[in-house]
């Protein structure tokens, strides 16, 4: 059976509060590979004082079972918060979201970086309440409330 090899980064720096997100890629610098085709995700840990990377994620599922290749790869990402990818079946895209990960598609291969930095922007802004809920982020006040009360 396949096996999967994490390549954990070393850093001195660290993130609070960061939440960790899977890029499915080909090149390390772009979103340009489909879920189940991809052979390596690079991770990233993102808060709201910016990303590094955590760790590179090798999956070859060329012996494995097709019945057994998504789970494999599902396996391989446990702990991931999202996961970004080109396209993604249903049937696939329905187990990673049992597995507590967030399944993001891109329209065309976009630069990994552009999209980290939009992810911070967003945290420093007003995020979903799925990110605030991941990331343990309390507010006192939802900017929402006030447009209801006004009215």
């Amino acid at each position: 059976m396949s096996e999967t090899t994490k390549i954990s980064v070393e850093s001195n720096s660290s993130l609070e509060n960061a939440i960790k997100v899977a890029f499915a890629t080909k090149d390390m610098q772009t979103v340009n590979a489909h879920f189940g085709g991809a052979k390596e995700f690079v991770v990233y840990k993102v808060s709201k004082d910016g990303f590094l990377m955590s760790e590179v994620i090798q999956t070859d599922t060329s012996d494995v079972e097709s019945d057994d290749k998504t789970d494999f790869k599902v396996r391989a990402l446990a702990g991931i918060n999202i996961m970004y990818c080109e396209s993604i079946g249903g049937t696939a895209a329905a187990k990673v979201i049992r597995a507590g990960m967030n399944p993001m598609k891109v329209q065309e291969p976009r630069a990994i970086e552009d999209i980290l930095k939009e992810l911070v922007g967003m945290i420093n802004g007003n995020p979903p309440p799925w990110v605030k809920k991941i990331m343990k982020i309390t507010s006192e006040t939802d900017p929402r409330l006030e447009r209801w009360t006004e009215e």
